[in-house]
């Protein structure tokens, strides 16, 4: 239950009365201002655990991490995909949305005037009145109302922020990973096919020989089965090359994939890379970190309302009214026709302030929870990293071995095929040369890619993705205006 009062003061006393008013409000409203957010503090490593360098290169950009890979294609498809992906568009009429909110969010506590009209009949029906008002309302957002209101509306704008930038960074991971499985499943499949017309090859010289009763005809139908194998092997690489281009399709906000995607290019190969971050950078570039905090700020925004809601809503309310009488035989009024008041407004809490203060108690436990949360997503975010810079750092040297092997196999084959020219050896040991081969080729571009996959995990977990546009031009225009006034007329002659 509640109180509201509204006291109706003529303007000779009014100004007395508002002046108390407002002295009063601003003691209490000092008295009872909103509690300060937490400090978001966690502690972190000073450096990551493992190595964070493939080999000494210039550091790579968190904001065009997948340069690395030196491949024009998946440049124009990172480009094309944070243009019209759809849950990046999403994400953005979200932002706007809140945005759009967040703008008018202190209109609460600035004057409001309400313009109205009605229509009167009186108890006894033999008269009518047309009335036209104005209503006007102040409230002060005392108490740690207005703090609290600007706290919940930031709190969900930097969310919405995150959620954008969570939204981007993994667009740009899903694209640069749905493209290297694309380019890896049609290497293999390449391979996958010369293994098959090798296996069958082989088959047929076993035949050949079979019927020079050389061999038993067990071997020629193990040589006969393996080519089988081998055939149906590629169904696996074939399976992977559609289901990645159709996830690079919805990735593209398209319907079909490019018919240049299924044309078979290079696997991509990551480069020489360097990363000079910390842990403490977490908590600018991981959206999950900017979220919690943010949660955190909103959860603050609502403990003090909450709080607020403990004490008088004060402010100032006034009203004017004309009235006419349209259905009567006075030509004159005998009563006057305007009736105006001014005075504070007061909503005081009583019998429902134990529910307030169970709430303001509910929302103090919330944001005690945000604040643990936040230190959870620090934690976690520092894990991934550590995480994938160990994967990182395994799936290099894998990469490394299966080179080395696929070398010494190249070799060996170039051996044999010496070999065969000086009718030194068979055509069947030429066969199971290339075999071993072409199996380490598929090893070495497995490798590959799980080196690549392991430095797109990476770069997900630090946050990285291309600048908004509007940081963008702010980092260029602030760029520009350091330039030297020699660069600058060089630019100039470039252009011109």
């Amino acid at each position: 239950m509640q109180i509201v009062t509204t006291h109706i003061l003529s303007r000779a006393t009014a100004g007395h009365w508002l002046r108390n008013c407002l002295i009063g409000a601003l003691i209490g409203g000092l008295a009872g201002c909103a509690a300060p957010v937490p400090k978001l503090t966690q502690p972190v490593q000073a450096q990551w655990q493992h190595a964070v360098a493939s080999d000494p290169a210039k550091p790579t950009d968190l904001h065009g991490w997948w340069h690395a890979f030196g491949d024009a294609e998946l440049d124009v498809l990172v480009d094309r995909a944070l243009a019209d992906n759809l849950d990046v568009a999403q994400a953005v009429q979200r932002l706007r949305a809140t945005r759009a909110l967040h703008d008018r969010a202190h209109a609460r506590y600035l004057p409001s005037l309400v313009a109205r009209t009605d229509d009167v009949i009186d108890p006894d029906a033999s008269a009518s009145y047309e009335v036209i008002g104005f209503d006007a309302s102040w409230e002060f957002g005392l108490f740690g109302r207005a703090e609290g209101t600007r706290r919940e509306s930031q709190g969900a704008l930097d969310a919405s922020v995150a959620d954008l930038r969570s939204a981007q960074v993994t667009l740009v991971a899903e694209v640069v990973r749905d493209w290297i499985e694309l380019r890896t499943a049609q290497q293999q499949e390449q391979l996958l096919s010369h293994i098959s017309d090798t296996r069958q090859h082989q088959w047929q010289l076993l035949q050949t020989r079979e019927r020079l009763q050389l061999i038993a005809p067990s071997a020629v139908d193990q040589a006969q089965a393996t080519f089988a194998q081998s055939a149906a092997a590629l169904a696996t690489p074939r399976q992977a090359i559609n289901a990645s281009a159709q996830q690079l399709a919805i990735l593209l906000g398209q319907n079909h994939p490019d018919p240049a995607w299924l044309q078979p290019g290079r696997q991509p190969e990551l480069g020489a890379w360097q990363i000079d971050s910390t842990p403490a950078d977490l908590l600018r570039t991981r959206p999950e970190i900017a979220r919690a905090e943010a949660d955190v700020l909103q959860a603050a925004g609502e403990l003090a309302l909450t709080h607020a809601d403990m004490f008088p809503s004060i402010g100032l309310g006034g009203s004017i009214d004309w009235a006419t009488d349209i259905n009567n035989d006075h030509k004159h009024p005998t009563t006057p026709n305007a009736i105006d008041s001014l005075g504070p407004v007061l909503n005081i809490p009583l019998f429902d302030w134990g529910t307030r203060l169970a709430a303001t108690h509910a929302k103090g436990y919330e944001l005690q929870a945000s604040v643990l949360a936040y230190r959870q997503a620090v934690l976690q975010g520092v894990a991934d990293v550590e995480t994938a810079l160990g994967s990182l750092q395994q799936q290099q040297q894998r990469e490394q071995h299966s080179m080395i092997a696929w070398q010494a196999l190249q070799h060996g084959d170039q051996a044999v095929q010496t070999r065969i020219g000086l009718h030194l050896s068979s055509p069947l040991d030429l066969a199971e040369s290339q075999l071993a081969v072409d199996q380490a080729a598929i090893d070495l571009a497995d490798a590959r890619a799980g080196h690549s996959l392991a430095y797109v995990a990476l770069f997900k977990a630090l946050g990285g993705a291309p600048l908004p546009a509007d940081a963008a031009a702010e980092k260029s225009s602030t760029t520009s205006s350091v330039a030297s006034p020699s660069s600058a007329s060089a630019s100039d002659k470039a252009q011109r």
